[in-house]
């Protein structure tokens, strides 16, 4: 009977909610506030958008707070911005998170967030004008997300009605190079932008998602914990030649079956809980089949 099998996932208790789960509650429960606050029953738009929104003025007059509270905050006459960051972090956040942990999950979106609002900041020091909304942390995620799995096709529904299937380093170069173009042409040439956009955000955030991969993800400095299990993806891959295997004797084929059933169960575990949830022993599983492919 299939309902007297247990997986290997059954034997570690599941977390009732994860950050990603947070993070959209957060979102949502903001934008509902900020209706309410903007009705006419309160009108305290200006505060509330003095007060989280980033600003030249307001960082000059020390609200430091908001490069880190502006993304919560989204036009309420515009839907489909705060419906793009919610269905940008669900998408992204379900694939990074069981594969980051939660830290460096949490810890890259809001770098993203932070970059982005600093660079735009420093663009527009200026100029008057307001910074709010999430889509430099859902860029940041779009570019760690293309550096680790550049070929893999997803599809999502453009506007919300047109089926589209792509690969991620395809739109995260799309989206690089029409911001670096209404960068120039809107913020650094002072044309003024047909709708509210802020370019120089948004290449923060793509920028931070890099420096994470880069310099962090890649190398051996790693101040978030140690490396996560799945090694990233080039971006540019050519098929190796097949190399000849020699069957091993029957005593290394048994130790690589009872090996590869305990590899199996530590990552079931780094995909529930993260890599920092591992015990010694759990890690140390890890480094002999490291070792015993490296004799291959």
């Amino acid at each position: 009977m299939f309902s007297d099998r247990h997986s290997p996932r059954d034997a570690y208790p599941r977390e009732q909610s994860s950050a990603l789960t947070w993070l959209l509650a957060a979102l949502i429960g903001a934008f509902a506030l900020e209706l309410v606050l903007l009705s006419p029953w309160f009108n305290a738009s200006g505060q509330l958008q003095q007060g989280l929104a980033v600003s030249p003025a307001g960082l000059a007059s020390g609200r430091v707070w908001t490069v880190v509270t502006y993304w919560l905050l989204h036009s309420p006459t515009n839907l489909f911005h705060v419906g793009f960051v919610l269905a940008g972090l669900y998408a992204f956040g379900r694939e990074l998170e069981p594969l980051l942990g939660v830290r460096r999950f949490v810890g890259v979106f809001a770098g993203s967030i932070v970059l982005g609002g600093l660079f735009w900041a420093a663009v527009n020091w200026r100029h008057d004008g307001l910074l709010l909304g999430g889509t430099a942390g859902v860029c940041g995620l779009l570019a760690l997300y293309a550096a680790l799995y550049p070929n893999r096709e997803f599809s999502f529904l453009l506007l919300f009605f047109f089926p589209v299937t792509l690969r991620p380093k395809h739109l995260a170069l799309g989206l690089l190079v029409i911001d670096l173009f209404a960068f120039g042409f809107y913020e650094i040439l002072g044309n003024p932008p047909p709708f509210a956009y802020a370019p120089s955000a948004h290449l923060g955030g793509m920028m931070a998602g890099w420096i994470y991969y880069r310099f962090i993800h890649e190398s051996e400095w790693r101040p978030f914990g140690r490396p996560v299990a799945a090694a990233p993806t080039p971006w540019l891959n050519r098929a190796r030649p097949a190399e000849p295997v020699t069957p091993p004797p029957p005593a290394e084929s048994s130790r690589r079956a009872n090996l590869r059933a305990d590899v199996d169960r530590v990552l079931d575990k780094i995909n529930s809980h993260g890599f920092a949830s591992l015990s010694v022993d759990e890690r140390r599983v890890l480094d002999e089949a490291k070792d015993l492919l490296s004799r291959r």
